[in-house]
Formats: C-alpha cells, sequence, structure tokens
C-alpha cells in the first residue's frame, strides 16, 4: 500500500491579493484601493489544498523560507492534512510572494521567486517521493532544467508511478519544444489554452491539441470561460464551463487541475473528470484566493447536481 494518493513536487509562495486596483500609482503617487488579502500561493500549492480538500492524501515537496510567510504556509498545509515531510527550509533566499493586481479582469503580477529558486529535481529522494501513487509536477523550467525533469520522469515512470504535469506560464518566453519529449512520459498532460498555442506555435486550439496528441493520450486543455476539451486514447471531448461570477482567478487552472486528477486516479470517465475539473474551476473563482472557493467532495457533488444541465459531452474521434 502507497501512503499518499500523490506527492506534489513544485512552488509555494504568498499570493497578496489587491482589490480594486485600477491603476498603478506614479511615482510620488498613493492609491487607496478596496482591500488586500494574504494567501497561500503557487500551483503546486494550491493544487494540493484543493486537491487534499477532496479528501486525497497529498505530500508536498517544494522549498519555503524560515520566515513568517514560511511558517504561515506549512500551517495551512498542516490545516488540510497535507503532509510536510518533504518540505525543505532554505538558508538562502525568503518565501516568494507574488502581488496579484486587479483580480477580477486580467491579472497583472509581480513576484519574488525566493526559496521556489532552490528547488533542484535532480536531487529529490525518489523513494520518498514513491510512497505517492501519483506524482504531479509544476516543476518544468525550460532549458533551465529540461535535463533534470526529463530524467525524473523516467525514474519515476520505472518506479510504476502515474504521472500528470502542468507546465504553467514560461516566464521567459522560450516555450522550448523539449515540452514535447516530456509530455511522452506523462499520464496526464495539463495546459491552458495560450499555453498550448505559444508551445506548438499554432492558431487553433484544436490544432493545437492535435499536435500535441502525438506525444501524449492524455492532453487536458483548459479554456477559461469556455471550460476544457481533452484529447484521451484518440477521442476528443470538450465541456463548457459552468456560469459563474467571477471574483478572484487566481488558482482557478490549479483547482481545475485537483478535480480533473481526482477523477482520473479514481477511475471515472474523461467526461466526469472534465465536469470535476470544470466544477473546481468555478467555486474557485467565486471566492477570493486560489483555494478558498476549493471545494471538498460533498459540495463538488452537490454543485455539479445543482447545473447537472450547464455540461455535456461533445466527443469526437480523431
Amino acid at each position: 500500500m502507497k501512503k499518499f494518493d500523490a506527492v506534489v513536487i513544485g512552488d509555494a509562495n504568498i499570493d497578496l491579493v489587491v482589490v480594486g486596483c485600477n491603476e498603478i500609482p506614479q511615482p510620488g503617487q498613493e492609491i487607496f484601493v478596496d482591500n488586500m488579502m494574504m494567501h497561500v500561493g503557487g500551483g503546486a500549492a494550491l493544487f494540493s489544498i484543493s486537491f487534499a480538500k477532496l479528501g486525497m492524501k497529498v505530500a508536498f515537496n517544494g522549498i519555503l523560507g524560515d520566515d513568517g510567510y514560511g511558517h504561515f504556509i506549512r500551517d495551512q498545509f498542516v490545516q488540510y492534512g497535507i503532509d510536510t515531510s518533504l518540505l525543505g527550509t532554505s538558508q538562502i533566499y525568503n518565501t516568494g510572494v507574488t502581488i496579484a493586481i486587479n483580480p477580477q479582469v486580467d491579472r497583472s503580477f509581480i513576484t519574488y521567486a525566493g526559496s521556489n529558486q532552490e528547488l533542484d529535481v535532480g536531487k529529490l529522494d525518489l523513494d520518498r517521493i514513491t510512497e505517492g501513487k501519483h506524482v504531479h509536477l509544476t516543476c518544468y523550467k525550460g532549458t533551465r532544467n529540461h535535463a533534470a525533469v526529463i530524467a525524473l520522469a523516467r525514474a519515476l515512470k520505472a518506479k510504476g508511478v502515474t504521472l500528470s504535469c502542468d507546465v504553467g506560464w514560461d516566464d521567459t518566453g522560450e516555450w522550448n519544444k523539449g515540452v514535447f519529449e516530456l509530455m511522452t512520459y506523462m499520464d496526464v498532460f495539463l495546459m491552458n489554452e495560450t499555453e498550448g498555442l505559444h508551445y506548438t506555435g499554432l492558431e487553433q486550439v484544436e490544432d493545437s491539441l492535435e499536435h500535441m496528441s502525438a506525444f501524449s493520450n492524455h492532453i487536458v486543455v483548459k479554456l477559461g470561460p469556455k471550460g476544457a476539451i481533452a484529447h484521451k486514447d484518440g477521442i476528443r471531448m470538450h465541456r463548457p464551463a459552468y456560469p459563474v461570477t467571477a471574483v478572484d482567478t487566481t488558482g482557478a487552472g490549479d483547482s481545475f487541475n485537483a478535480g480533473y486528477l481526482y477523477g482520473f486516479l479514481n477511475g471515472l470517465d474523461t467526461g466526469t473528470c472534465l465536469s470535476y475539473g470544470n466544477s473546481c474551476g468555478a467555486l474557485s473563482v467565486a471566492s477570493y484566493g486560489g483555494s478558498g472557493g476549493a471545494p471538498d467532495r460533498a459540495e463538488l457533488e452537490a454543485f455539479i447536481r445543482a447545473n447537472q444541465d450547464q455540461s455535456v459531452n461533445q466527443e469526437v474521434s480523431s
């Protein structure tokens, strides 16, 4: 028996959410906003919390600073039952911080990577990581660590665990084509529409998905307010988003990932996985903070029942 349903490898930081900021102050100027809130941030951390809320046993593998922000994140992990025995402490950097400005619309960010930049996937303890049945990666940095992540994925597959990955936004603008090699090791590969178009160099999500399906038999692309689309075993399926009023889109993709992979790891069909993902994403954006609105299992099922007419399978064989 495995100790964890999933081990998550990647980033954790503080999100300072600025609400009602409609302009950036000029030098010497002060502006007032509606609110400022502090939440756990970072794609891996937000996924972990959302996944744990669904009742999954999760261990987090990353690095925090030895400071108040780092202790706050550790305490939040413990509150949600996330195992922190793989969580390292930096002696060099403080915990990372992201300031999210005007999260109701197209967000802007100011980020200090902090202790996250110390995570070296080439030095992880494989025996500890494979205490999980599944490993979710959010630590791919293009050419900066491509060889190390490929080596990690190859070693984990050899030990019989299933793998998923969300590459996230490429802040270098490189959009390294090596990502297609990484896809070949993944049981589920997740990204959003913009990322898929950048990596493939194509203009339509359907063409992008077709291109990526040559490297993986299970690709999931998040389409924001248009829902999500999956290509698995030659079948393409789309499910529209649930209509909700968004107040903060931070972490919506990570919440989607938690819902989708919850379905996948419980052996559910692709349509149900998409429905779970869309539901978790919808509930996430309806609350401030990347995981504040993430549902538990009962809330997820209740939301789907209440909105069962809003999502319909659309399948296309390819």
